[in-house]
Protein backbone atom coordinates (compact mmCIF):
# COMPACT_ATOMS: atom_id res chain seq x y z
CA UNK A 1 0.00 0.00 0.00
CA UNK A 2 1.44 3.37 -1.02
CA UNK A 3 1.38 6.54 1.07
CA UNK A 4 -1.38 8.09 -1.05
CA UNK A 5 -3.72 5.19 -0.24
CA UNK A 6 -2.70 5.22 3.41
CA UNK A 7 -3.48 8.91 3.73
CA UNK A 8 -7.18 8.06 3.46
CA UNK A 9 -7.12 5.97 6.65
CA UNK A 10 -5.75 8.68 8.95
CA UNK A 11 -8.92 10.67 9.72
CA UNK A 12 -11.36 7.76 10.21
CA UNK A 13 -8.82 5.80 12.23
CA UNK A 14 -8.11 8.69 14.60
CA UNK A 15 -11.83 9.40 14.98
CA UNK A 16 -12.41 5.74 15.89
CA UNK A 17 -9.46 5.76 18.30
CA UNK A 18 -10.77 8.82 20.10
CA UNK A 19 -13.99 6.93 20.84
CA UNK A 20 -12.77 3.38 21.38
CA UNK A 21 -9.22 3.46 22.77
CA UNK A 22 -8.77 1.25 25.81
CA UNK A 23 -7.77 2.94 29.04
CA UNK A 24 -4.29 1.60 29.76
CA UNK A 25 -1.93 2.73 32.52
CA UNK A 26 0.91 3.66 30.17
CA UNK A 27 -1.40 5.86 28.11
CA UNK A 28 -2.36 8.05 31.04
CA UNK A 29 1.00 9.82 31.02
CA UNK A 30 3.03 8.96 27.92
CA UNK A 31 6.43 9.87 29.33
CA UNK A 32 9.27 8.03 27.55
CA UNK A 33 10.23 5.91 30.57
CA UNK A 34 6.66 4.68 31.02
CA UNK A 35 6.15 4.03 27.29
CA UNK A 36 9.47 2.22 27.06
CA UNK A 37 8.77 -0.11 30.00
CA UNK A 38 5.29 -0.93 28.66
CA UNK A 39 6.52 -1.70 25.15
CA UNK A 40 9.25 -4.03 26.36
CA UNK A 41 6.81 -5.81 28.68
CA UNK A 42 4.22 -6.16 25.93
CA UNK A 43 6.56 -8.04 23.63
CA UNK A 44 5.08 -11.55 23.35
CA UNK A 45 2.77 -10.89 26.36
CA UNK A 46 -0.93 -10.00 26.48
CA UNK A 47 -2.05 -6.56 27.67
CA UNK A 48 -4.14 -7.86 30.57
CA UNK A 49 -1.25 -10.01 31.78
CA UNK A 50 1.14 -7.05 31.66
CA UNK A 51 -0.91 -4.58 33.75
CA UNK A 52 -0.04 -5.90 37.25
CA UNK A 53 3.62 -6.32 36.31
CA UNK A 54 3.73 -2.79 34.95
CA UNK A 55 2.15 -1.28 38.04
CA UNK A 56 4.49 -3.16 40.37
CA UNK A 57 7.58 -2.31 38.31
CA UNK A 58 6.76 1.42 38.20
CA UNK A 59 6.01 1.46 41.93
CA UNK A 60 9.41 0.02 42.83
CA UNK A 61 11.46 1.54 39.98
CA UNK A 62 9.68 4.79 39.09
CA UNK A 63 12.39 6.36 36.94
CA UNK A 64 15.61 5.79 35.00
CA UNK A 65 17.85 6.34 38.01
CA UNK A 66 16.01 3.76 40.11
CA UNK A 67 16.19 1.23 37.27
CA UNK A 68 19.89 1.91 36.69
CA UNK A 69 20.68 1.35 40.38
CA UNK A 70 18.47 -1.70 41.03
CA UNK A 71 20.12 -4.93 42.15
CA UNK A 72 19.90 -7.92 39.83
CA UNK A 73 17.80 -10.00 42.30
CA UNK A 74 15.29 -7.14 42.62
CA UNK A 75 15.19 -6.68 38.86
CA UNK A 76 14.66 -10.34 38.09
CA UNK A 77 12.05 -10.75 40.84
CA UNK A 78 10.04 -7.85 39.38
CA UNK A 79 10.20 -9.55 35.97
CA UNK A 80 9.38 -13.03 37.27
CA UNK A 81 6.60 -14.55 35.16
CA UNK A 82 7.14 -12.38 32.09
CA UNK A 83 9.93 -14.55 30.70
CA UNK A 84 12.63 -13.52 28.21
CA UNK A 85 14.76 -12.18 31.07
CA UNK A 86 17.33 -10.63 28.73
CA UNK A 87 14.70 -7.97 28.07
CA UNK A 88 14.87 -6.66 31.63
CA UNK A 89 18.66 -6.96 31.70
CA UNK A 90 18.78 -4.81 28.56
CA UNK A 91 16.36 -2.35 30.16
CA UNK A 92 18.88 -1.78 32.92
CA UNK A 93 21.83 -1.59 30.51
CA UNK A 94 20.01 1.08 28.48
CA UNK A 95 19.00 2.98 31.63
CA UNK A 96 22.63 3.11 32.72
CA UNK A 97 23.68 4.42 29.29
CA UNK A 98 21.00 7.13 29.37
CA UNK A 99 22.03 8.17 32.89
CA UNK A 100 25.76 8.19 32.20
CA UNK A 101 25.84 9.51 28.63
CA UNK A 102 22.67 11.59 28.30
CA UNK A 103 22.32 13.05 31.77
CA UNK A 104 19.28 10.93 32.56
CA UNK A 105 17.27 12.43 29.70
CA UNK A 106 15.82 10.15 27.03
CA UNK A 107 17.24 10.81 23.55
CA UNK A 108 14.58 12.22 21.26
CA UNK A 109 15.88 11.10 17.87
CA UNK A 110 15.09 7.62 16.67
CA UNK A 111 18.65 6.80 15.57
CA UNK A 112 20.02 7.33 19.08
CA UNK A 113 17.14 5.40 20.60
CA UNK A 114 17.92 2.46 18.30
CA UNK A 115 21.53 2.47 19.50
CA UNK A 116 20.50 1.68 23.09
CA UNK A 117 20.62 -1.93 24.35
CA UNK A 118 17.42 -3.82 23.69
CA UNK A 119 15.74 -1.05 21.68
CA UNK A 120 15.04 -1.99 18.08
CA UNK A 121 13.17 -0.28 15.27
CA UNK A 122 9.73 -0.95 16.71
CA UNK A 123 10.42 0.24 20.26
CA UNK A 124 12.36 3.27 19.03
CA UNK A 125 9.44 4.23 16.80
CA UNK A 126 6.95 3.78 19.63
CA UNK A 127 8.92 6.01 22.02
CA UNK A 128 9.67 8.63 19.37
CA UNK A 129 6.07 8.94 18.19
CA UNK A 130 4.13 8.43 21.46
CA UNK A 131 6.40 10.39 23.79
CA UNK A 132 8.00 12.95 21.46
CA UNK A 133 5.34 13.31 18.74
CA UNK A 134 7.77 12.36 15.98
CA UNK A 135 6.48 10.90 12.68
CA UNK A 136 8.13 7.54 13.30
CA UNK A 137 6.11 4.34 12.78
CA UNK A 138 6.20 1.43 15.21
CA UNK A 139 5.61 -1.55 12.94
CA UNK A 140 4.81 -4.76 14.79
CA UNK A 141 2.69 -7.78 13.89
CA UNK A 142 -0.54 -5.88 14.47
CA UNK A 143 0.44 -3.07 12.12
CA UNK A 144 1.78 -5.44 9.45
CA UNK A 145 -1.51 -7.35 9.56
CA UNK A 146 -3.65 -4.20 9.30
CA UNK A 147 -1.71 -2.77 6.35
CA UNK A 148 -1.49 -6.12 4.54
CA UNK A 149 -5.27 -6.52 4.72
CA UNK A 150 -5.94 -2.92 3.72
CA UNK A 151 -3.78 -3.41 0.63
CA UNK A 152 -4.83 -7.03 -0.03
CA UNK A 153 -1.09 -7.66 -0.08
CA UNK A 154 0.16 -11.23 -0.43
CA UNK A 155 3.76 -10.23 0.24
CA UNK A 156 5.61 -12.08 2.97
CA UNK A 157 5.58 -9.84 6.09
CA UNK A 158 8.66 -11.60 7.48
CA UNK A 159 10.69 -9.98 4.70
CA UNK A 160 12.73 -6.96 5.91
CA UNK A 161 12.09 -5.36 2.51
CA UNK A 162 8.31 -5.58 2.96
CA UNK A 163 8.46 -4.32 6.52
CA UNK A 164 10.71 -1.44 5.46
CA UNK A 165 8.35 -0.46 2.64
CA UNK A 166 5.37 -0.39 5.04
CA UNK A 167 7.34 1.74 7.49
CA UNK A 168 8.35 4.18 4.77
CA UNK A 169 4.78 4.51 3.48
CA UNK A 170 3.37 5.09 6.97
CA UNK A 171 6.03 7.68 7.79
CA UNK A 172 4.70 9.87 4.97
CA UNK A 173 1.16 10.11 6.37
CA UNK A 174 1.74 10.81 10.06
CA UNK A 175 -0.55 13.68 11.10
CA UNK A 176 1.18 16.69 12.64
CA UNK A 177 0.43 16.99 16.34
CA UNK A 178 -1.06 13.49 16.63
CA UNK A 179 1.83 11.19 15.85
CA UNK A 180 1.50 9.27 19.10
CA UNK A 181 -2.23 8.81 18.67
CA UNK A 182 -1.75 7.56 15.11
CA UNK A 183 0.82 4.97 16.22
CA UNK A 184 -1.48 3.78 18.98
CA UNK A 185 -4.56 3.76 16.77
CA UNK A 186 -2.87 1.33 14.39
CA UNK A 187 -1.81 -0.85 17.33
CA UNK A 188 -5.29 -0.68 18.82
CA UNK A 189 -7.04 -1.63 15.59
CA UNK A 190 -4.82 -4.69 15.18
CA UNK A 191 -5.24 -5.70 18.81
CA UNK A 192 -9.01 -5.35 19.11
CA UNK A 193 -10.63 -5.44 15.64
CA UNK A 194 -8.32 -6.58 12.84
CA UNK A 195 -7.52 -9.76 14.74
CA UNK A 196 -5.10 -12.52 13.70
CA UNK A 197 -5.69 -16.13 12.76
CA UNK A 198 -8.47 -15.52 10.29
CA UNK A 199 -10.74 -13.62 12.66
CA UNK A 200 -11.05 -9.97 11.55
CA UNK A 201 -14.12 -8.13 12.88
CA UNK A 202 -14.80 -6.29 9.65
CA UNK A 203 -18.28 -5.18 10.74
CA UNK A 204 -16.68 -3.16 13.58
CA UNK A 205 -13.78 -1.76 11.57
CA UNK A 206 -13.64 1.99 10.85
CA UNK A 207 -11.58 1.23 7.73
CA UNK A 208 -13.86 -1.45 6.27
CA UNK A 209 -14.83 0.65 3.25
CA UNK A 210 -11.15 1.32 2.50
CA UNK A 211 -10.00 -2.29 2.90
CA UNK A 212 -9.09 -4.10 -0.34
CA UNK A 213 -8.73 -7.38 1.55
CA UNK A 214 -12.35 -7.18 2.71
CA UNK A 215 -13.60 -6.20 -0.77
CA UNK A 216 -11.78 -9.14 -2.33
CA UNK A 217 -12.91 -11.53 0.40
CA UNK A 218 -9.36 -12.50 1.36
CA UNK A 219 -8.80 -10.51 4.57
CA UNK A 220 -9.05 -13.57 6.82
CA UNK A 221 -6.21 -15.25 4.92
CA UNK A 222 -3.82 -12.34 5.29
CA UNK A 223 -1.08 -11.56 6.02
CA UNK A 224 1.18 -14.10 4.36
CA UNK A 225 3.72 -15.57 6.76
CA UNK A 226 6.23 -18.38 6.30
CA UNK A 227 5.37 -21.71 7.90
CA UNK A 228 6.89 -22.30 11.32
CA UNK A 229 9.25 -25.17 11.96
CA UNK A 230 7.86 -27.59 14.56
CA UNK A 231 9.24 -27.09 18.06
CA UNK A 232 11.71 -29.61 19.39
CA UNK A 233 10.27 -31.71 22.26
CA UNK A 234 12.62 -32.26 25.19
CA UNK A 235 11.60 -34.45 28.16
CA UNK A 236 13.12 -33.37 31.49
CA UNK A 237 12.98 -34.57 35.07
CA UNK A 238 12.79 -31.93 37.82
CA UNK A 239 14.01 -32.58 41.37
CA UNK A 240 12.50 -30.89 44.41
CA UNK A 241 15.15 -31.63 46.99
CA UNK A 242 13.98 -30.77 50.50
CA UNK A 243 16.16 -30.88 53.59
CA UNK A 244 14.18 -29.80 56.64
CA UNK A 245 12.71 -26.42 55.72
CA UNK A 246 15.27 -25.71 52.98
CA UNK A 247 15.05 -26.37 49.26
CA UNK A 248 17.84 -26.93 46.73
CA UNK A 249 18.35 -24.58 43.80
CA UNK A 250 20.91 -24.23 41.03
CA UNK A 251 21.86 -21.19 38.97
CA UNK A 252 21.78 -21.72 35.22
CA UNK A 253 24.79 -20.81 33.04
CA UNK A 254 25.27 -17.14 32.18
CA UNK A 255 24.33 -17.61 28.53
CA UNK A 256 21.73 -19.56 26.60
CA UNK A 257 18.23 -20.51 27.67
CA UNK A 258 17.06 -18.84 30.93
CA UNK A 259 20.59 -17.48 31.32
CA UNK A 260 21.73 -16.83 34.88
CA UNK A 261 18.38 -17.68 36.52
CA UNK A 262 17.69 -19.97 39.46
CA UNK A 263 16.06 -23.33 38.82
CA UNK A 264 15.18 -26.53 40.59
CA UNK A 265 17.82 -29.17 39.79
CA UNK A 266 16.80 -31.03 36.65
CA UNK A 267 18.16 -33.29 33.97
CA UNK A 268 17.30 -34.41 30.45
CA UNK A 269 15.02 -37.39 30.03
CA UNK A 270 11.97 -38.82 31.77
CA UNK A 271 13.53 -40.78 34.63
CA UNK A 272 12.05 -43.68 36.57
CA UNK A 273 12.18 -43.54 40.37
CA UNK A 274 15.22 -45.84 40.42
CA UNK A 275 16.99 -43.66 37.85
CA UNK A 276 16.04 -40.57 39.87
CA UNK A 277 17.58 -42.04 43.01
CA UNK A 278 20.73 -42.89 41.04
CA UNK A 279 20.91 -39.34 39.64
CA UNK A 280 20.57 -37.84 43.13
CA UNK A 281 23.26 -40.15 44.52
CA UNK A 282 25.54 -38.88 41.79
CA UNK A 283 25.00 -35.36 43.15
CA UNK A 284 25.78 -36.48 46.70
CA UNK A 285 22.11 -36.45 47.70
CA UNK A 286 20.64 -39.45 49.55
CA UNK A 287 16.89 -39.46 50.05
CA UNK A 288 14.88 -40.77 52.95
CA UNK A 289 11.86 -40.88 50.68
CA UNK A 290 10.94 -40.01 47.10
CA UNK A 291 7.46 -39.19 45.79
CA UNK A 292 6.34 -38.36 42.27
CA UNK A 293 4.89 -34.91 41.57
CA UNK A 294 2.61 -33.82 38.79
CA UNK A 295 4.08 -33.09 35.38
CA UNK A 296 4.12 -29.85 33.41
CA UNK A 297 4.79 -28.55 29.93
CA UNK A 298 6.52 -25.29 29.11
CA UNK A 299 6.74 -23.80 25.62
CA UNK A 300 9.71 -21.73 24.50
CA UNK A 301 9.98 -20.20 21.03
CA UNK A 302 11.60 -23.22 19.38
CA UNK A 303 11.47 -25.77 22.17
CA UNK A 304 9.00 -27.53 24.47
CA UNK A 305 9.93 -28.99 27.81
CA UNK A 306 7.75 -31.95 28.83
CA UNK A 307 8.56 -32.28 32.52
CA UNK A 308 7.99 -34.84 35.23
CA UNK A 309 9.14 -34.38 38.79
CA UNK A 310 10.19 -36.02 42.04
CA UNK A 311 10.07 -34.60 45.56
CA UNK A 312 12.80 -36.02 47.78
CA UNK A 313 13.36 -35.54 51.50
CA UNK A 314 17.11 -35.55 51.88
CA UNK A 315 19.26 -36.75 54.75
CA UNK A 316 21.64 -33.78 54.48
CA UNK A 317 22.30 -30.70 52.37
CA UNK A 318 24.88 -30.95 49.63
CA UNK A 319 27.24 -28.04 49.06
CA UNK A 320 26.82 -28.21 45.31
CA UNK A 321 23.37 -26.64 45.60
CA UNK A 322 22.08 -23.32 46.91
CA UNK A 323 19.65 -24.01 49.76
CA UNK A 324 16.82 -21.58 50.57
CA UNK A 325 13.72 -21.55 52.73
CA UNK A 326 10.27 -21.53 51.18
CA UNK A 327 9.86 -17.92 52.29
CA UNK A 328 13.12 -16.91 50.61
CA UNK A 329 12.01 -18.70 47.47
CA UNK A 330 8.85 -16.61 47.30
CA UNK A 331 10.30 -13.25 48.37
CA UNK A 332 13.79 -13.17 46.92
CA UNK A 333 14.27 -15.77 44.20
CA UNK A 334 13.23 -15.18 40.61
CA UNK A 335 12.10 -18.62 39.49
CA UNK A 336 11.35 -19.06 35.77
CA UNK A 337 7.73 -19.78 34.89
CA UNK A 338 8.75 -23.21 33.59
CA UNK A 339 9.40 -24.37 37.17
CA UNK A 340 6.48 -22.62 38.89
CA UNK A 341 4.05 -25.58 38.47
CA UNK A 342 6.28 -27.62 40.79
CA UNK A 343 6.29 -25.16 43.70
CA UNK A 344 3.05 -26.47 45.22
CA UNK A 345 4.57 -29.93 45.46
CA UNK A 346 6.98 -28.56 48.06
CA UNK A 347 4.07 -28.50 50.49
CA UNK A 348 3.45 -32.24 50.20
CA UNK A 349 2.99 -33.76 53.63
CA UNK A 350 5.50 -36.28 54.90
CA UNK A 351 2.64 -38.76 55.37
CA UNK A 352 2.54 -39.42 51.63
CA UNK A 353 3.93 -42.87 50.81
CA UNK A 354 7.41 -43.01 49.37
CA UNK A 355 8.10 -44.61 45.99
CA UNK A 356 11.57 -45.58 47.11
Amino acid sequence: MDSESLQAIVAPLLEWYDRHARILPWRESPEPYRVWISEIMLQQTRVEAVKPYYDRFLKELPDLHALAEASEPQLLKLWEGLGYYNRVRNLQKAARVIVSEYGGEFPRDVETLRSLPGIGEYTAGAIASISFNRPEPAVDGNVLRVVSRLAASREDISSPKVKGAISDALRQVYPAGRCGDFTQSLMELGATVCLPNGAPRCAECPLAELCAGRREGIAAGLPVKPGRKPRRIEPRTVFLLRCGDRIALLRRPGNGLLAGLWEFPNTAGSLTVAEAAEWMAGQGIFAERIIATGGAKHVFTHLEWHMSGFLADCKAENGGFHWVTRDELEREISLPTAFRPFVEALDAESAQPSLF
